[in-house]
C-alpha cells in the first residue's frame, strides 16, 4: 500500500440518503479515528422537521446558539420550533421548494441546517468529517456547502454526476468569495448556459470566521470520469471514491448499450470494471466502495494500492443512524433469516439513475403500498430543470402527479414506476409528512447488495451494534499491515 495514504482515514462511512448518515453516526465514526460522513441531502427540510418536532434533547438549538450569523438563528427558531412537537395530526410545516434563484432567507435557512449538521458531528472530539451532496440535486448544493464550511468541514464528497465545478468552489468559498456552477436545464439553445450562484457577502457583511478549505472526494464509476475531473475540474481534487454497482443508493448506469435480466435489473459487465492500475497513474488516494464492508475487502483494497474503503451498508443499520429503531430491526431480521433481498430499480428514482431498494414489506418497495399512494411533489429536491415554452427555466419530477409532468413536457413513459425518493426517505429516518386523514408518507429503504452479510457480522440472535463494533470489525484484519491503526489515521492538515 502506499504509505503516503495514511495521511487519510482508512475508512469512509458512507453518506446515506436523507439523515440516515446523521451527525450522530458521523461522530460515532469520527471519535473511532475515521471519517464520519452526514448527508447534505435535503438538510434544510430535516432541520424544520426536527425542529418542529420538538428538537428532542436540544441538540440542534445548540448548534444554532454557535452559528456565526446569529440573527438567522433566531428567525428559523420563530419560525419552525414547536416546543412541545407538532399536535396529533398535524403534518409538517413545509419550506419552498428550490429553484434557481431563491430569497435570501430560503439560502440562510440552507446554510444553517448544513452548519449545524456538521458542527453536531464534530463537536467535542478531534476526529474528521465529510458531507456527502449528490451532484444531480444542483440547486441547494452551494448553500449546502458553505454552511458545511462555516462548521469546518473536512472533506466533500459528492457523485451522482460529474462534479466538475465544485473545486473550484470551494477555493472561492474558503476566502468567502462569491461561486458559480454550471446549471443543468434541458432544452437550452446550443451555446446557451445557466448557472447557479452564492454569494456569501449576502449574507455576511465581513467574512463571519475563517476557513479552511476541505478536501474534495468526488465518487466515480469509471477510468475516464476520474481522468477528466483530475485533468479539467475547476480546482484541486484531492482523490477519489470508486464506487461499484453493488453500493447502495444511486448507482451509474452500466456502460455502453443497457441490457436488463428477468427482474429488470441493468446488467453491469467488464466495461463497468474500474482499472485500479491506471488509477495508481492519477498519484491521488481512491478507496473502494460497493460490497468493500468486510476484514477481508479491506485489506484487499490495501493491497491493490487504494487508501481503503468506503462503507455503507452495515454504517446505516448502526444504532447511531437515522433509520428508525423498528425499520432497523425488521430489516437485521430477514438479513439474519437470509429473507432480505435488495433490486437494482432502473425505474425508482426520478433522476433516471438505478436505484438500488431493499425488498420490505409495508415499504414502497411494495406494489400495494406504492399504487395506494398519492403521487405529490411537495419537497422537489430531485426535480429536473428545463427550458419551457416562453423561454423560462421551469421544474419538473418525474414522479409527481402524471397529468402535471406531461402538462411541462415530460414523457408519459417517464412516469412509469417513478416514486418520490423525498418523501419516502424522509419517512425512513421517523419523519413522515402526514396527507389527508392522518396517512403517514411510506418508507423507502436503500442498502447496497452486501446487506444480508449483516448476519456474517453480528451472527442470528443479535437485533443491534454499535458504529464502533463496525469499525472494530472492518479494522480487525489490517493490524500488522497498518502500524498504529488502533488510534485510527488521522487526515493531514488542510
Amino acid at each position: 500500500m502506499d504509505t503516503a495514504a495514511l495521511s487519510h482515514p482508512l475508512i469512509i462511512q458512507g453518506g446515506m440518503g436523507v439523515g440516515v448518515s446523521n451527525w450522530v453516526l458521523a461522530k460515532a465514526v469520527a471519535m473511532r479515528g475515521q471519517m464520519g460522513v452526514v448527508s447534505g441531502t435535503c438538510i434544510d427540510s430535516l432541520l424544520v422537521r426536527r425542529l418542529q418536532d420538538g428538537d428532542i434533547g436540544g441538540h440542534i438549538r445548540r448548534a444554532m446558539e454557535h452559528f456565526p450569523i446569529p440573527e438567522v438563528s433566531t428567525q428559523v427558531l420563530r419560525s419552525y420550533f414547536l416546543p412541545e412537537g407538532r399536535a396529533p395530526g398535524e403534518p409538517y410545516k413545509a419550506v419552498p421548494m428550490y429553484r434557481q434563484v431563491v430569497s435570501r432567507v430560503r439560502e440562510q435557512l440552507t446554510v444553517l441546517s448544513s452548519f449545524v449538521e456538521v458542527w453536531l458531528a464534530k463537536e467535542g472530539h478531534d476526529g474528521v468529517v465529510g458531507i456527502n451532496l449528490l451532484t444531480k440535486v444542483q440547486m441547494p448544493n452551494l448553500a449546502t456547502l458553505y454552511g458545511a464550511m462555516l462548521a469546518g468541514v473536512d472533506y466533500v464528497l459528492m457523485g451522482a454526476g460529474i462534479p466538475k465545478d465544485i473545486p473550484g468552489v470551494l477555493d472561492r468559498f474558503a476566502r468567502h468569495e462569491p461561486a458559480s456552477m454550471k446549471f443543468d436545464v434541458e432544452g437550452l439553445e446550443r451555446g446557451e448556459t445557466e448557472h447557479l450562484t452564492f454569494d456569501p457577502r449576502v449574507h455576511s457583511e465581513a467574512p463571519p470566521v475563517e476557513m479552511v478549505r476541505p478536501f474534495f472526494l468526488p465518487i466515480i464509476a469509471s477510468n475516464s470520469l476520474a481522468t477528466m475531473l483530475a485533468r479539467k475540474a475547476s480546482g484541486r481534487v484531492d482523490g477519489f471514491i470508486i464506487e461499484a454497482p453493488t453500493a447502495g443508493g444511486h448507482n451509474a448506469p452500466p456502460r455502453g448499450e443497457v441490457m436488463y435480466n428477468e427482474r429488470g435489473e441493468p446488467v453491469y459487465g467488464e466495461r463497468d470494471v474500474v482499472d485500479l492500475e491506471k488509477m495508481k497513474e492519477h498519484g491521488l488516494p481512491f478507496w473502494l466502495a460497493g460490497g468493500a464492508g468486510s476484514p477481508e475487502k479491506l485489506a484487499e483494497a490495501l493491497d491493490a494500492g487504494a487508501a481503503g474503503i468506503q462503507v455503507g451498508t452495515l454504517f446505516a443499520y448502526a444504532d447511531e443512524s437515522g433509520v428508525t429503531p423498528a425499520l432497523k430491526r425488521d430489516v437485521i431480521r430477514q438479513a439474519q433469516e437470509d429473507t432480505i433481498d435488495v433490486m437494482t430499480d432502473s425505474r425508482a428514482s426520478p433522476t433516471g439513475f438505478p436505484f438500488k431498494v431493499a425488498q420490505v414489506p409495508g415499504t414502497l418497495s411494495s406494489l400495494p403500498v406504492y399504487q395506494q399512494r398519492e403521487r405529490v411533489c411537495d419537497l422537489g429536491y430531485l426535480r429536473e430543470s428545463y427550458k419551457d415554452e416562453r423561454g423560462r427555466v421551469n421544474y419538473r419530477c418525474a414522479a409527481e402527479p402524471v397529468d402535471t409532468y406531461v402538462k411541462k413536457g415530460g414523457r408519459i413513459e417517464d412516469t412509469v414506476g417513478r416514486k418520490c425518493l423525498c418523501n419516502a426517505l424522509f419517512a425512513t429516518v421517523g419523519h413522515a409528512q402526514l396527507r389527508d386523514e392522518g396517512v403517514e408518507e411510506a418508507p423507502l429503504i436503500t442498502s447496497g447488495d452486501e446487506l444480508k452479510n449483516i448476519r456474517r457480522f453480528i451472527g442470528s440472535d443479535r437485533v443491534g451494534y454499535s458504529a464502533a463494533e463496525v469499525v472494530e470489525y472492518l479494522l480487525s484484519g489490517v493490524q500488522r499491515m497498518v502500524p498504529g491503526f488502533a488510534r485510527g489515521c488521522q487526515t493531514a492538515t488542510t
